[in-house]
């Protein structure tokens, strides 16, 4: 039997990928380290954001290479797993100099995953820490880990309405040398779309009475379709804020500060193409770009193969997670409906 073959960011040479988390509480960190120090950028464009450090990565701020970036689940509270990032860099004395010390450069996003699990168990600096012990440069794992623990999709019709979801990563070879790897914890307020096909792959559901298979037909009741009701207009400022999308983008390039933005600004086109509505007020979709220098590359090549990678990394999120909570996941087969 030939073993399909895995492609993450982890790909891209150098980066280390770790995960932890709490499967009783449903939610959990990952960390994306490179400890050299990579040229970091950001695109922001969620309107309900949680973030750390990331004023920084704009272009004409000073600091041009960061060492680490967070995803993490907890909202708010989970900007405190950054700590434990920053303590496992101290200890390695690896930081931008200051010339009196070494101070780690560690931005962070976080996810709202509240409405699952515990809504008062959150990723702290020990889980943080613990995510760098775990990190490696061994394919990651998928699905319902680190900050995708308590990930997941459609939920204009409430969370008892939603799929589980959860991280996914990805990577596209572009020539000479070129690599650029994707990961990204998928929590979205919208559906989750096969850009292939374009069918939902994972979303809200609607509420059938008996058995029904996942996926089958009036399985989804479509977040666009809903949002065109009296009923979903009524409810979508109750039922929808738990969400947000958060990812990093690498490549193994030789970029300046700005080119890196303009790669992420580029990648966020791969949430578009498979996540349907993307960027509403209620989520806080942030896209954190790495480039580690290795290579000359042309931006506009890198970006447009970025955006591939995180494309493809989000449908593995929702491809790889598991049933959690009681919310079916899109690899469930039958599931149980209200008689």
């Amino acid at each position: 039997m030939v073993k399909k073959q895995i492609h993450s960011i982890t790909d891209v040479s150098g980066i280390k990928v770790g995960h932890a988390q709490d499967m009783e509480a449903l939610t959990g960190c990952t960390v994306v380290l490179y400890e050299k120090g990579a040229v970091g950028g950001i695109d922001q464009r969620g309107s309900a954001p949680g973030t750390r450090e990331t004023d920084l990565l704009r272009s004409e701020k000073l600091v041009k290479k960061v060492h680490g970036v967070v995803l993490s689940g907890g909202s708010a509270f989970g900007l405190a797993s950054a700590n434990g990032v920053v303590r496992f860099f101290m200890e390695k004395h690896i930081g931008f100099n200051t010339g009196v010390a070494r101070v780690p450069i560690v931005p962070a996003a976080v996810l709202f995953d509240l409405g699952i699990g515990s809504s008062t168990v959150f990723p702290d600096e020990n889980m943080g820490y613990q995510a760098c012990i775990n990190a490696s440069t061994a394919h990651p794992e998928q699905g319902n880990i680190g900050a995708g623990t308590g990930a997941t999709v459609g939920k204009i019709l409430g969370q008892g309405q939603a799929m589980k979801s959860g991280i996914g990563t990805a990577s596209v070879k572009i020539g000479k040398g070129i690599t650029v790897g994707a990961i990204v914890a998928v929590n979205a307020f919208g559906d989750v779309i096969n850009p292939s096909s374009g069918v939902i792959a994972a979303g809200a559901r609607t509420i059938k009475k008996g058995p029904v298979r996942v996926g089958s037909k009036g399985y989804f009741a479509d977040t666009l379709t809903v949002m065109k009701t009296m009923t979903g207009r009524s409810i979508m400022g109750i039922a929808s804020r738990m969400n947000t999308v958060i990812g990093v983008v690498a490549v193994n390039a030789k970029l300046d500060k700005g080119q890196v933005n303009v790669m992420a600004k580029m990648a966020s086109a791969g949430l578009a193409r498979t996540i349907r509505p993307v960027h509403t007020m209620f989520d806080g979709d942030t896209v954190f770009t790495l480039a580690t220098g290795e290579k000359k590359a042309d931006v506009n090549i890198v970006g447009a193969f970025a955006a591939e990678a995180l494309a493809q990394a989000v449908v593995n999120a929702v491809r790889t997670a598991k049933t959690a909570a009681g919310l079916p996941a899109a690899t469930t087969g039958w599931e149980k409906k209200s008689k």
